[in-house]
């Protein structure tokens, strides 16, 4: 990828046992680089179920973005976990103390595996209720639950992935992920092709195949994280799969960091689902042009969002192994190296919108109203770098409280621009979508005050 040209050398925290501090790109891009990989591929099924469904009809475009955004509503509540997992792993990984990282994989697996099953039940009978009251275009609603009867079976393969995930960049062993996000990918982009428009004997789904492709491609990369871990890591090192009890204490400790995690990460996208409930009732097209934009700024993302898992596992390594005093540094830089490997591509969006459109819609009266929202997301992209990378190395810290109450403050802020916007005073779809630029520059701000003058360094877990 084109991105991975821009990298330049970072602070890097080595999981040798030697642990060395070493200035290198060669360093950053072994723990960033399979990130980066995992991310493209969980946009592969975003981009690719948008730019089908696109050629299906509007309805099925705007109906996935309701669908997809409360889909993964539900599943930051799981990733939100995983992320207290993940701190918690890379602090012991910085400390030496191998053996306690199993206890939290083991008991963190147990723990997602069961709330994933909750969520799918109560999914299954709260969503038709709830998707009735928001929803006011019948159509709409009739195509939302069909993706989603079957999009929430994936709710058990993904919890448990993420709890892999926070293994491998917990320990900063990330290249195992390159090959599950390449399962992902190719699986779904296949299944897609095949279940929606009903290819080589395969039934025509339409959106429903959209959602069934997503799942089947989930429980792949699942099917691999287990076996590759069964074989290729140290177990008996890490102490993995060592069933002897469920340790409630471990599963508390981890909660009592990631329990602000999965409140933040859940009213964050629930806000953003209600940002959608609100463009729905603008009409169908509106909602289909947003459902471009989502996609294409979830497009934009991968490499910041890589570079702030890659600051969170950093500062929690880095404070585990006593070096407090690299961390602002460390995070300065990445900062630079995010704004260097974002600038290509949001240049390219910015003043090319129409390519961009015509990958999720041959309808040109709906690319050209793409266009608009386009670019305000190509500058957006910008805000969302620094403040997510920010707000990342916060969480690294171990604070997660303070990150919940920033996420509080921010979102009354965000949802109070969005209704106005949208539903008091109707502006067109592109001014609703500068609410990206309250979010950003609220969160980022008070994340960078927390650094500067926050009790971060005190903090133990």
């Amino acid at each position: 990828m084109f991105y991975l040209f821009c990298f330049s050398s970072i602070l890097f925290v080595n999981s040798n046992p030697k642990f060395l501090i070493v200035n290198s790109t060669k360093n950053i891009l072994k723990i960033t680089y399979p990130i980066i990989l995992t991310l493209v591929a969980q946009n592969v099924i975003n981009v690719t179920d948008t730019a089908f469904l696109g050629r299906v009809s509007e309805v099925a475009l705007g109906a996935s973005a309701i669908a997809g955004v409360f889909y993964l509503a539900v599943f930051m509540v799981g990733f939100g976990f995983s992320q207290g997992v993940q701190i918690l792993i890379g602090r012991r990984n910085g400390e030496k103390n191998y053996s306690q990282i199993g206890t939290i994989f083991n008991n963190g697996l147990i723990f997602n595996g069961f709330f994933s099953i909750v969520l799918f039940v109560a999914s299954i009978y709260g969503m038709p209720h709830l998707m009735k009251f928001l929803v006011s275009s019948d159509h709409i609603y009739v195509a939302t639950l069909q993706y989603l009867d079957w999009r929430i079976y994936g709710y058990i393969f993904v919890f448990l992935g993420v709890i892999f995930r926070s293994l491998y960049v917990g320990i900063t062993e990330t290249r195992i992920l390159t090959i599950s996000a390449i399962i992902t990918a190719l699986t779904n982009i296949v299944l897609d092709y095949l279940l929606i428009f009903g290819k080589f004997g395969f039934p025509k789904m339409g959106i429903e195949g959209a959602a069934l492709a997503s799942v089947i491609a989930e429980a792949a990369s699942l099917a691999y994280l287990i076996i590759h871990t069964l074989l290729y890591t140290d177990c008996e090192k890490y102490g993995i799969f060592k069933w002897v009890k469920i340790d409630f204490k471990a599963i508390a400790q981890i909660l009592n960091i990631s329990i602000f995690i999965m409140f933040q990460f859940f009213i964050s996208i629930s806000t953003w689902f209600l940002f959608f409930i609100f463009i729905e009732r603008m009409g169908e097209r509106q909602l289909a042009v947003t459902n471009i934009g989502r996609s294409m700024y979830i497009l934009l993302m991968i490499p910041a969002s890589a570079l702030a898992t890659t600051a969170s596992t950093l500062v929690s390594n880095m404070i585990g192994a006593g070096h407090k005093n690299l961390v602002i540094k460390t995070i300065n830089k990445i900062i630079r190296i995010g704004i260097i490997s974002v600038s290509p591509m949001l240049i390219f969006a910015f003043f090319y919108p129409e390519i961009f459109a015509h990958i999720y819609t041959d309808d040109h009266s709906l690319m050209l109203a793409s266009i608009p929202v386009i670019k305000v997301v190509s500058i957006a992209i910008l805000f969302f770098t620094v403040s997510n990378i920010i707000i990342s190395s916060v969480s690294g810290t171990g604070n997660t409280r303070i990150v919940f109450y920033m996420e509080v403050v921010t979102l009354f802020m965000y949802i109070s621009y969005v209704y106005f916007t949208a539903i008091i005073h109707p502006q067109p779809v592109a001014i609703v979508w500068m609410s990206e630029f309250v979010y950003w520059t609220s969160i980022g701000g008070l994340g960078f005050w927390y650094l500067m003058k926050g009790n971060w360094r005190d903090k133990e877990i």
